[in-house]
């Protein structure tokens, strides 16, 4: 992002952007076992963010915090600038989620569900943005097939139109590219690329480091519930990432 200079002694007026998103000494216990423990990061708008980590390092959990679907047990969640309460809805109307589970109805076509999403969140255009959206998936002509018939990768493309039917300002991914052949893994690549372009603000948990590095700006990587990097993606390598990453 670019600055305004200003001469010494003098002070910008330019109001200051607030965070997509920040978080503040974040902690998440089970049952009193840490899962994430203290975790700071700041996420500028329209950043493209990877977060890598082993299986167990708090990646998921960390973006259902993020999502506001769960209330960390210490520490404080900012969202553009406003501090989260757990009743989420204000914050959850700017964020779109590409979770493990699709969210859809199974007896509905991929045009119902969209539209059904849409209304839920007041769009007034509802079955015009569904359209557009199965056109950018690149599943319009199975518009009208009930969600069940789909392949497993043609379930996760209607789920990921799902968490764009909003519009949302900050989207979170987790692992969006599970069960995507190599056509939709690289439309997914490019849809993503043009929604960070556009300005929004993408974190994308993933388990492919060649690829998390490739796609992103900045790679942050959990080992046991704790940030153990946080860097430009283009400054790492896979090796150094895995080497972190099986640390004991």
């Amino acid at each position: 992002m670019s600055t305004l200079a200003t001469q010494p002694g003098t002070a910008s007026t330019a109001p200051q952007t607030p965070a997509a998103l920040q978080t503040i000494s974040l902690q998440k216990r089970i049952d009193d076992r840490p899962i994430l423990r203290d975790i700071n990061l700041t996420v500028a708008p329209g950043q493209y963010v990877a977060l890598l980590g082993a299986n167990g390092a708090g990646k998921s959990t960390l973006l259902k915090i993020l999502a506001t679907l769960i209330p960390p047990s210490d520490g404080r969640l900012m969202l553009f600038g406003e501090t989260v309460g757990w009743d989420g809805w204000a914050a959850r109307r700017r964020i779109g989620l590409i979770g493990h589970q699709s969210m859809l109805y199974r007896d509905l076509s991929a045009l119902e569900n969209l539209i059904f999403f849409g209304k839920l969140y007041g769009i007034a255009s509802s079955a015009a943005r569904a359209v557009t959206l199965l056109k950018a998936v690149d599943l319009f002509d199975r518009a009208d097939d009930p969600v069940k018939s789909l392949s497993r990768g043609m379930m996760q493309r209607v789920a990921i139109a799902r968490a764009l039917v909003h519009d949302p300002e900050l989207l979170l991914a987790d692992e969006p590219f599970d069960g995507l052949d190599a056509p939709s893994c690289r439309a997914l690549e490019k849809l993503l690329a043009q929604l960070q372009q556009a300005g929004k603000t993408v974190v994308l948990a993933n388990h492919d480091i060649d690829q998390s590095l490739r796609l992103s700006q900045r790679t942050v990587v959990l080992r046991k519930g704790r940030v153990v990097i946080d860097q430009p993606s283009q400054e790492l390598t896979p090796p150094a990432i895995l080497k972190e990453m099986e640390r004991a």
